[in-house]
């Protein structure tokens, strides 16, 4: 019996199909991984191209909830010594990887360049990975190589662990009958190492304003000038013993010269070893501080020498369920108790349940401690104008946030189309 046309088209269509496929299985390897079998993966960072890694590691499941993951990863960063970044990646093993666990750091130099860094947080973040991919289906894609050896050399530093920084940065604006000029200048000089901590810190700020306005004119401007210096001696992972000499130049707080010496010892409930992820400092200063104002304060004073105490905690934790950051801080002066000061801020993130995220911020403090006041009325514009520090009895500020997601556990596309404009 002859066929028709379309039912011989369908044959050959048939069996190019067929030899199609069949072509394709043979590229296949005899057990090919399923990608529901990849690892689950969740990535705790506030600071990482998150895109960048997606693309770059793309052997896992990447989960948008910490309890699906079966090894959540994170990374924190503090300043190192070299001016740079120290950044710690923990590795903690879920469900059949529980026990699994493992640390990683690497310190970034402080001239590194945005990819330097993100490139070596994915080099990290792929050694890491290796134990647990490596028990995974995905192992057969895996493959691992090195780079060429390097000649052992003797490290020399001819800085011996000196970091200079310099900052120049001004600002202008203007219109018709506005113009503002600020100019902020800083020189950091520290050197950091496991005994010692040294730093000088020199800031210049300069702000100059000018209204014209019908037969209105105003002219007024204000500097300051901060010399911080600090030294610190650590004695073990917990105790530190140090202090700050400062010198300072404000006209907005009204003082012609100030001079403060903070002797002062700090405990660490944790060792400083684990301070990427936790703290709970405690630190105890008294000293004296010099002040010569400019006009006479409140208090009928030009000049005055006085003692100081303080009291200062800082609780900070970073978790996969969030991160909490809280200080403390309490200070007065010894001749007259009723002179000092309080305050209490942080920064508090939860994650509830699956997706749910609660976000608290903020700082509130008990001023009774404004000694160098200018004696005298202030002017309207001094004081619309900040040029001047104006008597309060608090200062607060806040916020609050809740966010929440739902739908696909998995977050691995990347489909940066019509972003950021």
């Amino acid at each position: 019996m002859k066929r028709s046309g379309p039912t011989i088209l369908a044959a050959i269509l048939c069996q190019a199909c067929t030899f199609g496929i069949l072509k394709a299985q043979d590229s296949i390897p005899a057990r090919a991984p399923i990608r529901n079998e990849s690892l689950r993966f969740y990535l705790d960072c506030d600071d990482c191209d998150l895109n960048y890694i997606r693309r770059e590691i793309p052997y896992v499941n990447y989960v948008r909830d910490v309890r699906e993951a079966q090894v959540y990863v994170l990374m924190t960063d503090q300043d190192a010594g070299n001016g740079g970044e120290e950044f710690t990646f923990a590795f903690e093993g879920q469900q059949e990887f529980k026990g699994l666990n493992d640390t990683l750091k690497f310190t970034g130099m402080p001239d590194a360049t945005d990819e330097n860094i993100r490139s070596t947080q994915l080099k990290m973040l792929k050694m890491g990975l290796m134990r647990y991919v490596a028990r995974t289906p995905l192992y057969r894609e895996i493959e691992i190589s090195h780079s060429k050896s390097l000649e052992e050399q003797e490290v020399t530093d001819r800085w011996n662990n000196w970091v200079f920084e310099i900052q120049f940065s001004p600002d202008f604006e203007g219109e018709e009958t506005y113009k503002s000029l600020s100019l902020f200048n800083s020189l950091n000089v520290r050197k950091v190492t496991e005994a010692w901590k040294i730093e000088f810190d020199l800031d210049h700020h300069y702000n100059r304003v000018k209204y014209n306005y019908e037969d209105t004119s105003f002219s007024a401007y204000w500097n300051a000038e901060d010399l911080e210096n600090l030294f610190v001696r650590s004695m073990n992972e917990h105790w530190s013993l140090g202090g700050e000499v400062n010198f300072r130049v404000s006209t907005f707080s009204n003082y012609r010269f100030q001079f403060e010496t903070l002797p002062a010892i700090e405990y660490n409930v944790f060792p400083y070893s684990q301070s990427t992820r936790r703290q709970l400092r405690m630190m105890y200063a008294a000293g004296y501080t010099l002040n010569f104002y400019q006009d006479s304060t409140i208090y009928n004073e030009i000049r005055e020498g006085l003692f100081e105490e303080a009291f200062r905690m800082a609780y900070e934790v970073k978790q996969k369920w969030g991160s909490i950051d809280l200080s403390l801080q309490a200070s007065n002066y010894l001749h007259d108790f009723s002179r000092n000061r309080l305050e209490l801020g942080g920064h508090i993130e939860v994650r509830i349940v699956r997706g749910l995220y609660f976000r608290v911020y903020g700082e509130i403090a008990r001023v009774r401690d404004q000694i160098s006041l200018a004696k005298g009325e202030l002017s309207e514009a001094e004081i619309l104008l900040r040029l001047q520090e104006v008597a309060t009895g608090y200062t607060y500020f806040g916020g609050v946030g809740l966010t929440y997601t739902f739908g696909s556990i998995y977050n691995n596309v990347v489909n940066p189309r019509f972003s950021h404009y």
